[in-house]
């Protein structure tokens, strides 16, 4: 089969995914697609969602890209250099293998910090659900 296919109504976008191991308790990520390769070649594509709280501490065994897709409050991200930005829809990002990146998303006056999120879709050089 040459192409893969996935309404909205079965992907990540239109629900929460699963929960992933974070301080908070507040971080998820699912995969959607994963490539039918040898396991170190395998792209894996999904969604992430790091909810209002504390902030999630990742540091990546891999390459992965992300844009994203909605923030609720305000959404930061950093790395092991200090560089700080504040992510709004549309933005994208690389992550390279072996840098460590600092996700943390807070209320505003508009958005309660229980309310507030920020929803990714990525794509990373990694097997399946090895988030």
């Amino acid at each position: 089969m040459p192409m893969f296919y996935k309404s909205g109504s079965e992907s990540y976008f239109s629900s929460k995914p699963p929960a992933i191991p974070s301080p908070g308790k507040n971080s998820f990520l699912g995969d959607v697609f994963t490539s039918d390769a040898p396991k170190e070649e395998q792209i894996s594509s999904g969604f992430y969602r790091q909810e209002g709280g504390e902030a999630l501490v990742y540091v990546y065994d891999y390459d992965e890209m992300k844009i994203n897709l909605e923030v609720h409050g305000k959404f930061t991200i950093s790395d092991e250099t200090g560089a700080t930005y504040v992510i709004t829809p549309g933005d994208t990002l690389y992550f390279k293998k072996g840098c460590t990146i600092t996700f943390k998303v807070e209320g505003t006056k508009d958005v309660p910090e229980s309310e507030a999120y920020a929803l990714n879709f990525f794509c990373g050089l990694r097997p399946a659900d090895s988030a």
